[in-house]
């Protein structure tokens, strides 16, 4: 059955009760996993995870939030950029130690999972008390500046092809139109990849921009992901901790985003919401997957079309865990060369930093109350700079140490905040 409710008299919006026919229910479907597709496989690229599993636990992830939300709020699941600095550091280099960074996508999934529990509980407002944009907004700048090293370090592997892909992505995103301006990343990566496959210094398997052709030609056709299984250490809690409390901020604008699109107050599934990307990411941890969260770039669709039917977010859902039963897929993705990469990092991280700042400006933050500027410059020095705490097997980066000291620096200038 098909119903929409008009918005005008051109337009008209299919809620998440609503149904569309199934051939256009399936090409939206797939539309969404476009959006996602960019930015999901460029998450396990960075950290050497399975491109295939971690396809199909964006997809099940999906499902699972659906379901929790109870087909409420659409969104789709994706590999979540909040997670790459401590999975960085926990493994010690991209692709080392997997099994204690599956371990700290656990754990901070289920963290996740209990603060949603008690958002459920004590209700929406509890969120703006601990988290007002000061410090939401901090703490999302953190991650970007935390992630600046790691993102030159690929760059410099070929500042040819780095650069030719940064502003590929860059120009993709202001002067492209329609749907083609909601996929810069992946737009990047292929002019990218094709500048490396005709410049003859990529020719050299030494070199930073070298495309290798085996790692897609020696992919079966079919085959099933790759499952792992998690090792569990203190250092899984110290580096992990902090990241729900990004998780949180960037899902509850989400709702209220889409709340926005669809003029219905959605603020009341927020726990829900919470508690059902909480599930996806321990699942996905616990089997070789990246943590997931929703994301912004399938919103940009659904302001697009004004589509929010849910069969269509579930058929993206199954699309992805198709792909992750397609080896040569993941064996092309996996044959990005190191300086595509650290072109997008490059432009991805430095876009992270100024969303934090975006929070701010959004929030109308002052910031010639001296205790809001106290709470943005110490945290922002302490990501910057590399700092880290450690003691025996606990360890609390620099990512940690910012988003810890935003929080409670501003929960001890609260108090004096008229006064600043």
């Amino acid at each position: 059955m098909v119903t929409a409710v008009r918005a005008g008299e051109h337009e008209a919006i299919y809620y998440p009760e609503d149904r569309l026919p199934w051939p256009q229910t399936v090409l939206l479907g797939i539309q969404h996993v476009m959006a996602m597709f960019g930015a999901t496989v460029l998450v396990p690229l960075i950290l050497g995870f399975n491109v295939n599993t971690v396809l199909f636990f964006s997809g099940v992830a999906t499902l699972i939030f659906l379901g929790w939300t109870g087909g409420k709020i659409p969104s789709y699941l994706g590999s979540s950029f909040s997670f790459i600095g401590s999975v960085l550091a926990i493994q010690g280099g991209a692709g080392h130690n997997q099994s204690l960074a599956f371990a700290g996508i656990f754990v901070a999934g289920a963290l996740y999972f209990l603060v949603g529990l008690g958002v459920h509980r004590a209700g929406p407002n509890v969120i703006r008390f601990f988290m007002p944009p000061v410090v939401t907004g901090t703490v999302v700048a953190v991650i970007g500046l935390a992630l600046a090293n790691p993102a030159w370090a690929s760059y410099s592997k070929d500042l040819f092809t780095a650069t030719v892909t940064v502003l590929a992505a860059a120009v993709a995103s202001v002067y492209l139109r329609g749907f083609a301006r909601l996929l810069p990343i992946l737009i990047a990566i292929v002019v990218g990849y094709v500048v490396a496959l005709i410049d003859p210094l990529c020719g050299a398997a030494t070199s930073g921009c070298h495309v290798n052709f085996g790692l897609v030609t020696g992919a079966p056709w079919v085959g099933h992901p790759q499952f792992s299984v998690p090792q569990f250490t203190a250092r899984a809690v110290s580096l992990f901790w902090f990241i729900p409390i990004v998780l949180v901020a960037e899902n509850a604008g989400h709702v209220y985003a889409i709340s926005g699109l669809m003029k219905r107050d959605l603020s009341g599934y927020l726990g829900r919401a919470f508690m059902g990307d909480g599930i996806g990411t321990m699942l996905s941890g616990l089997f070789g997957g990246t943590g997931e969260t929703t994301y912004a770039e399938n919103i940009g669709v659904m302001g697009v079309t004004r589509v929010f039917s849910i069969p269509v977010y579930v058929t993206a859902a199954v699309v992805a865990i198709l792909l992750g039963f397609i080896p040569k897929f993941g064996g092309l993705v996996n044959s990005v060369p190191v300086s595509v990469l650290g072109g997008i990092e490059l432009y991805l991280f430095g876009l992270i930093a100024a969303i934090g700042g975006k929070i701010w400006v959004d929030g109308r933050v002052d910031f010639s109350n001296r205790a809001n500027l106290a709470t943005a410059a110490i945290p922002l020095i302490l990501a910057a700079s590399g700092s880290a705490v450690k003691s025996g097997a606990f360890e609390i980066n620099n990512l940690g140490l910012g988003a810890l000291g935003a929080i409670l620096i501003y929960q001890i200038l609260r108090p004096g905040m008229k006064e600043a």
